[in-house]
């Protein structure tokens, strides 16, 4: 039996990676199972209840047109319980049954800058660095891995794939990257070099949508199935998985049950990256500034999905020509799932980590249309509503608690408190890299902001 360690049992990768290897274990292929944990005290009453569970959960999925449809997932056998030391998820990851390495820890848990460079200024991030030089692990996703793959040099436990399932652009080479460079600031040149020759981190592409669970998915699930599931889960109907091919010890047979190996993921990254995930932010911050808390309220209002489909079509879209996908057909199903009203996804949700979600997902649009001297009207209105709901935040006026990771709050405080906030905002580095205080970024986001104010004041919320 091969397995597939996964670091990060929220709710992503128990609608989706696991998901996957469930339809293959039902397809009759139990040659690979799952194992999971998490590297941080986090989620403790669903960690005990998929425990006392076995690891097994109900998923309900609904469609745009609400049908509900629930199924048991069972592919997840071990369940590792949280210890300050790791131990478990040290042990199980050096175990040479394992084989594939993978983890969801959102965009922001990498703590790399626009240079692609690990940002020491994270106080966790820097405080991991000074424990593993002492031979400690850490909650941060490079101090878990380097603990892990540590003890797996030590034992011979044999090469693995490390494999990130995240919203990260070149998200296996970015967080290889980012690994790399933790274990050379820990001068472990030997670990770092067995790395080198004994690992392999294909890049991916993961979607499907799956709201933080509320009571109401409990209840729904009782309903339907007479089991009181403390751990179920709520997740569109729709899934999308792309993969590399490039496995270091073996893989599942994934291309049965729908999963796309390819042999890159760039095309169908930046696609899901630009037309989805952007948008995804559009509408939250729109929403918010709305008055609207879900993210389907503000799809289907007729302003706000004009400003979502503006960007894509006007500013996107031509930069992501030639494309394998049809990109016009791909925007139409986007706004579509996120008009499914049965998902009931948060603004809160999608709108938190602006801070890493702006470079990493706008940017490149702008720098692109720039450096071909076109206009960038419709994809600067995502920054500037971005501004428009940090100011609110800054006045405390969002109605629930904003998150942002890549945030130093005095320096979004600051940005506020200028006398030229737009100004402030378009120049600041973390934002933008390069682009920060270029003139016709600066002009395009003052001319944005304008309508902005005007689409704020209209709504009067």
């Amino acid at each position: 039996m091969n397995t597939m360690l996964h670091l990060g049992l929220g709710s992503f990768h128990r609608a989706h990676q696991a998901v996957y290897l469930h339809e293959l274990n039902k397809s009759g292929d139990r040659s690979w199972t799952l194992a999971g944990g998490n590297t941080r005290p986090d989620m403790a009453e669903t960690i005990a209840a998929l425990s006392a569970q076995g690891g097994a959960y109900t998923l309900e999925t609904i469609s745009p047109a609400g049908e509900h449809r629930y199924e048991r997932i069972t592919s997840i056998r071990k369940i590792i319980p949280y210890s300050a030391d790791l131990a478990g998820l040290i042990a199980e990851g050096a175990s040479p049954a394992t084989k594939i390495i993978s983890f969801t820890v959102t965009e922001a848990g990498y703590y790399l800058d626009a240079k692609n460079r690990l940002d020491l200024a994270f106080p966790d991030l820097a405080a991991d660095l000074q424990a593993a030089k002492a031979g400690q692990p850490g909650g941060t996703i490079y101090a878990a891995l380097t603990a892990i793959l540590r003890r797996r040099m030590a034992s011979g436990g044999g090469p693995v794939t490390l494999l990130n399932c995240d919203n990260l652009r070149h998200n296996g080479d970015r967080s290889r990257s980012g690994l790399l460079q933790f274990v050379e600031l820990l001068g472990d040149t030997a670990l770092r070099a067995w790395i080198e020759a004994h690992t392999t981190s294909p890049n991916a592409m993961v979607d499907r949508i799956t709201p933080r669970p509320t009571p109401d998915v409990r209840e729904r699930v009782k309903g339907a199935t007479g089991v009181d599931d403390p751990a179920a889960l709520m997740g569109e109907s729709f899934i999308q998985w792309v993969i590399e091919d490039r496995f270091a010890a073996g893989r599942p047979a994934w291309e049965k049950v729908g999963v796309e190996m390819v042999e890159s993921v760039a095309p169908y990254e930046e696609a899901k990256i630009r037309l989805l995930n952007a948008t995804h932010s559009c509408i939250a911050w729109a929403g918010t500034l709305a008055g609207f808390l879900y993210i389907h309220e503000g799809t289907h209002d007729a302003e706000i999905r004009r400003l979502a489909f503006d960007y894509v079509t006007d500013d996107t879209i031509p930069c992501l020509l030639p494309s394998p996908i049809d990109l016009a057909r791909y925007r139409d199903i986007v706004l579509d799932r996120f008009g499914n009203p049965a998902i009931r996804d948060t603004n809160q949700r999608v709108a938190m980590d602006g801070f890493s979600k702006i470079p990493g997902f706008i940017a490149p649009t702008i720098r692109e249309r720039l450096e071909r001297k076109q206009s960038i009207d419709s994809v600067a209105m995502l920054p500037a509503l971005f501004l428009a709901y940090l100011q609110r935040w800054h006045r405390g006026q969002i109605p629930y608690e904003y998150q942002d990771q890549a945030m130093d709050p005095a320096v979004a405080h600051a940005i506020c408190d200028a006398a030229d906030p737009v100004a402030a905002f378009a120049a600041d580095k973390l934002l933008w890299g390069p682009l920060a205080g270029d003139a016709r970024l600066a002009a395009a986001l003052e001319a944005a902001s304008a309508r902005v104010a005007e689409f704020v004041r209209r709504r009067g919320a």
